[in-house]
């Protein structure tokens, strides 16, 4: 449900327009040096304000409420909280009968029953992934010295980031994007095929982020249209390096020695400035919905940290179960 991981465990729990949210990481290493202003660098990469995001501003200062002493983990669980202080309430009141296309307004009240918090999307906001990339943080941390890089390679269908924006603004329509995560200096070896390998396991968190919508490794969909003298990956050392990397740097659900290469869809921002048609599900009626509150015309753009965030938490879980992270970091 709210939980990933097998060692490496995440929890995440709060709302976007709740009194905080936050996340509990079970089973990380006792003796790893964590100060609060570890977090800083990539809290700020997921932060709004920048053009195509939005105006919504949250100070988003981690507080660690458990699992650190004297400056370093203990072995015992984390618990970091992030409050929320810049809330409007009123401008979400309208879609308790009008559920906003797109969103998971209509199926969170069948599913709850009308108990759920529905302020900016509440438990289903992308606000809750603070707490994923504060536990990236911490994964990195023990996955060290892999790198893992992301960046937004496409937005609204073109190559230039800027033009895309301009565009979208000009019109006041959102748009989506698409990007690109690498994981180098991975060791062979990696994966506990098949439900645990190492596309099954950052599939399953990279879809538990909202608003993706599709994922591919290597090449991907354009394997389909190769042929297997053009997809297979050529050997050109006893490590196993290869010429190419269609397979993404996984075979049998296991890393290969090459980098890890994957990239994912992220959709256009549901809540849009545009008038929408929607229905009244209390009368049954169809309505015209203008959308108020703040939100991202392009929530792609802080996805980037967010996707290093996740695979780090993999790999840092499946490393842990392939004995290859110390528990213990001895003094």
């Amino acid at each position: 449900m709210n939980s990933f991981g097998n060692i490496f465990r995440i929890s995440i729990f709060g709302e976007s327009h709740g009194n905080s949210t936050g996340i509990t990481i079970d089973g990380c290493s006792a003796g790893l040096p964590l100060l609060e202003s570890d977090f800083t660098a990539d809290l700020d990469r997921r932060r709004s304000g920048s053009k195509g995001t939005t105006p919504r501003k949250e100070a988003d200062l981690p507080r660690i409420m458990s699992g650190v002493f004297n400056d370093f983990t203990t072995g015992a669980p984390i618990t970091i909280i992030f409050e929320n202080t810049n809330t409007r309430f009123k401008d979400y009141e309208k879609i308790r009968e009008t559920p906003r296309p797109g969103h998971a307004d209509f199926v969170a009240s069948k599913k709850f029953g009308g108990f759920e918090d529905f302020r900016g999307g509440g438990h289903f906001s992308g606000r809750i992934t603070l707490g994923i990339v504060a536990a990236g943080v911490i994964a990195r941390k023990l996955i060290s010295p892999i790198k893992i890089k992301a960046e937004l390679t496409e937005a609204g269908g073109i190559k230039d980031i800027e033009l895309a924006l301009d565009k979208a603004i000009e019109e006041q329509n959102s748009i989506g994007g698409i990007i690109e995560c690498t994981a180098s200096n991975l060791p062979t070896g990696i994966g506990e095929p098949f439900f645990n390998s190492v596309e099954s396991m950052i599939a399953h968190l990279v879809f538990s982020i909202p608003a993706i919508k599709a994922i591919e490794f290597g090449a991907g969909f354009a394997s389909a249209k190769m042929k297997g003298s053009d997809h297979n990956d050529m050997f050109i050392s006893p490590e196993g390096k290869t010429e190419t990397n269609h397979a993404g740097g996984i075979n049998g659900g296991i890393s290969n020695g090459n980098d890890i290469v994957f990239r994912v869809a992220v959709k256009p921002t549901s809540s849009i400035a545009l008038a929408q048609n929607t229905m009244n599900i209390k009368t049954g009626k169809m309505t015209e919905l203008k959308i108020e509150g703040r939100h991202d015309l392009c929530i792609a753009l802080r996805v980037p940290v967010i996707m290093e965030a996740v695979t780090a938490i993999v790999l840092a879980d499946l490393m842990l179960v392939e004995q290859r992270i110390k528990r213990v970091y001895l003094k």
